[in-house]
């Protein structure tokens, strides 16, 4: 066996492994220390494929075939034997060069099994013409040279070959090549006609499919600044900064750095990210590509491509013309999809979720209004719990879902970060074929923005550094963010908002963002001119907002027992969250009907907050719970269907305290166990022979609820009667305010929080003097038309008293009955 030695730097430094059988049986084993070690085998030539070893054979046979059909297309008499011999003397060049290339091959065949052979041709015979080539001449003379040489030997070849047939010499042959293709020109352009009308046909369909969904507005089109972006100061910040660098490049490159090409804006919807993009146009004076969502959802495979690298060209060009452009791609996981959310709910339960259950739900009342607004995003979206929302499964591999080809993300991506090509067809295509050095592609200043409000839902190869360099939250504005957007579109308007007025709206719309405080404002101002009035007052605003919080009431009018009942109900939630949460503030209370509710109690954020504790949500779980405790209470131990809810909400967000907060009796996650298929906290092992089982509610407690040591269902429960135990006592004691509170609801149907809290402290509110409530005459008579209404409720029939009404009071009018 011949062996091929390393040479010195390729020699490898580490020892070989002893379990590798090719080095064990290759290896020489040293047993004495005075022991020669083996020579290590020479170096050989690298061994040829088949092809490489017989393709120039090949070519040469191939030639001298075509000098015998010359000579029988010559002499049609001449048969392919007498032919073949009379080439064989006059083409001996042909022989000889298939000796030479034959003696080549046998050369070669010697230096790949050879080591000496090899060493002595390349080190002595060719060694020094090599190191002096390699020294005056660069590779890519070497590689021209070398080129040039290959042409000549193929024009050579096709001049013997046709002077042969023509029976000419190969020079003049070369000469008459022009003239043999201008003869065979007709037939080759009705070939290439037939052939453009072909593939135009598909080229035509192709190319009108791949057109639209790409906005261009130059720059005196965008009137956007950065001042007209308001309450995302932090991020607004980072943006210009980017802007410093697409004007200034050299800056920071001069220094070895480069510019960030790539920016992902990614918050709540109308939170201003579109707007930001606008403003960075307008600032800079760039143009402005905005690309549509679905431009690149299409039908056909590949138009998506095409419409990708058709864009790519066009910005490219855009950016040589004006020194830069700006691309914005909004929702931008419809572009960069990798999956889709499944339509599992909190806990795994399939199509389970608090917005989802909604319709299995009797009409009550909006349990989810008085929470706060994360507390409702939690719930809705299933908390980030196992099996919700958040969880992906792949849908198809393309832009836009299954609505996209395969290749439409990855020509994203390939053009985003790929490899320049060098611009123009005389660059490419002639300075190569003249052995030129193409010129090096152009910087490209190209800013591409994308918006999105599922992050989570985009590529990962597409968010990498390179492609989006830079990745920032547009959240919801803070309130001083709130007071300067309110200001700025308030100042576009008449109105007699004082700056205390504007703070306190910030206050009362902590969620807001700038796409709703904008419709606000346009409401309030609708407000205003239907009342007949050009400048806005609070009062339109206060309008504005219900009507956009709540929608407008239905028509329609409740019986006398069924309106106490709903007011009771509502007042129970008021007062509870009076007395019980001090995070949150009452924004509005009425018992008008909406579309999916019978009444509602709302809350707001008096300050921003960012963390919530246990006090907390025990504090929403009573509010919640108030309105079963209060029916009980007022009702003879009777409820109403319009709990339903409430309870789902306080089960939920008690389920979230017991498995996930470390808020309840246990502290180990239900995330953990369930990724080590255990069934629940506290139990070791799932019962019933599941694995995985989510919070276990298939199962049947065996013993009474344990609040240290039982399953996650009867935790829950024990952690909820708790709390309606605590919330009995509280509307007990507050016995005479909820009566009250629900007078006031049945009198005026729509209170706002400093009405409802005047109520219940017994003081003058900005529409009703809450000092009527503290007369003890007039608390008799509410309790007095309790118990008429509760007879009325029980026999069906109507209540025999009419409401009361306070003697001398002012603002108090009793509704008309149904």
């Amino acid at each position: 066996m011949i062996f091929r030695r390393k040479r010195p730097e390729e020699v490898p430094t580490t020892e070989p492994m002893a379990d590798d059988p090719v080095v064990a049986a290759d290896a020489v084993t040293v047993d004495a220390p005075d022991a020669e070690p083996a020579a290590l085998p020479g170096p050989t030539r690298k061994r040829l494929s088949l092809f490489d070893r017989v393709k120039y054979l090949l070519l040469l046979t191939l030639v001298w075939f075509a000098l015998v059909w010359a000579s029988m297309a010559d002499n049609p008499l001449l048969p392919f034997g007498d032919a073949a011999r009379q080439q064989a003397q006059d083409a001996r060049w042909v022989f000889v060069l298939a000796g030479l290339e034959l003696l080549r091959q046998i050369h070669f065949f010697l230096s790949e099994r050879w080591s000496r052979y090899h060493v002595f041709w390349t080190e002595r015979i060719f060694g020094g013409f090599e190191r002096q080539s390699t020294r005056r001449l660069s590779p890519w003379t070497r590689f021209r040279i070398g080129r040039v040489i290959t042409y000549l030997i193929w024009l050579t070849i096709i001049a013997v070959v046709i002077g042969k047939a023509r029976d000419t010499s190969p020079v003049l042959a070369l000469f008459q090549l022009p003239s043999l293709i201008w003869q065979a020109m007709p037939m080759l352009i009705q070939v290439l006609f037939i052939l453009f009308i072909v593939v135009g046909q598909f080229a035509a369909i192709f190319w009108f499919l791949s057109k639209g969904g790409v906005d261009v507005y130059y720059p005196d089109d965008i009137k956007t600044r950065f001042t007209d972006v308001w309450g995302q100061d932090h991020v607004l910040e980072r943006v210009q900064e980017n802007i410093l660098f697409l004007e200034n490049p050299e800056e920071i490159e001069a220094k070895g750095g480069y510019v960030p090409g790539g920016i992902l804006l990614w918050g709540p919807p109308g939170t201003g990210k579109t707007l930001m993009a606008e403003a960075v146009a307008g600032q800079t004076g760039k143009p402005y590509v905005f690309v549509d969502p679905g431009a690149f959802i299409n039908m056909f495979m590949g138009v998506g491509v095409l419409k990708v690298k058709g864009l790519f060209r066009k910005i490219r060009k855009l950016s040589l013309r004006y020194g830069g452009v700006i691309v914005f791609f909004d929702e931008a996981d419809s572009l960069g999809r990798r999956s889709l959310p499944t339509g599992t709910g909190p806990m795994g339960q399939p199509g389970f979720s608090a917005a989802g259950s909604a319709a299995f739900r009797h009409a009550g009342c909006n349990g989810m209004s008085y929470l706060s607004e994360d507390t409702r995003w939690k719930l809705a979206s299933g908390g980030g719990l196992p099996g919700g929302t958040q969880d992906k499964i792949v849908m198809g591999g393309g832009m836009g879902g299954g609505g996209g080809d395969m290749g439409t993300l990855q020509a994203l991506l390939t053009e985003m970060s790929g490899l320049k090509k060098p611009r123009g067809f005389v660059n490419r295509y002639v300075r190569r074929a003249l052995g030129m050095r193409p010129k090096p592609p152009p910087k490209y200043r190209i800013l591409i923005m994308m918006a999105t409000n599922m992050p989570n839902a985009l590529d990962e190869a597409l968010l990498r550094p390179g492609r989006i360099d830079r990745i920032y939250k547009v959240g919801y504005p803070s309130k001083a963010g709130r007071v300067r957007t309110y200001r700025g579109y308030f100042d576009k308007v008449d109105h007699e908002l004082t700056d205390d007025e504007l703070d306190k709206l910030a206050t009362v719309t902590p969620y807001a963002t700038g796409a709703t405080i904008k419709d606000l404002v346009n409401e309030s101002l609708i407000t205003a001119i239907r009342a007949g009035r050009e400048v806005i007052t609070w009062s339109d605003v206060m309008h504005a907002k219900r009507l956009k919080q709540l929608g407008p009431p239905e028509d329609v009018e409740y019986i006398e027992r069924e309106r106490h009942a709903v007011a009771v109900h509502e007042a129970c939630h008021a007062v509870m969250a009076y007395k019980t949460r001090k995070h949150l503030e009452i924004d509005i209370a009425t018992i008008e009907k909406g579309s999916d509710y019978l009444g509602m109690v709302a809350s707001i954020k008096p300050e921003d907050q960012f963390t919530r504790w246990r006090t907390e949500y025990e504090a929403d779980i009573l509010v919640s719970l108030a309105s079963l405790a209060g029916e009980r209470m007022f009702f003879g131990e009777d409820n109403s269907s319009g709990v339903s809810g409430d309870l789902e909400s306080a089960t939920l967000v008690a389920a979230l305290m017991e498995a996930y907060w470390g808020m309840g009796s246990g502290i180990s996650s239900l995330t953990a166990l369930q990724g080590l298929g255990i069934g629940s906290p506290g139990n070791a092992e799932p019962k019933g022979g599941r694995k995985g089982g989510g919070l276990g509610f298939g199962a049947t407690p065996s013993k009474a609820p344990d609040p240290t040591d039982g399953r996650l269902p009867e935790r829950i429960e024990t952690l909820l009667v708790k709390l309606l135990e605590k919330a009995e006592e509280i509307l007990t004691e507050a016995r005479g305010e909820v009566l009250a509170l629900a007078h006031a609801l049945e009198t005026h149907k729509t209170l706002t929080g400093d009405d409802v809290l005047a109520v219940i402290d017994g003081r003058q509110g900005p529409l009703i003097d809450g000092t009527v409530y503290q007369d003890p005459e007039f608390r008799g008579d509410l309790e007095q038309y309790h118990q008429a209404a509760v007879a009325a409720h029980e026999g069906h029939t109507k209540v025999r008293l009419a409401l009361p009404a306070p003697r001398g009071a002012v603002g108090f009018e009793a509704p008309a009955s149904a």
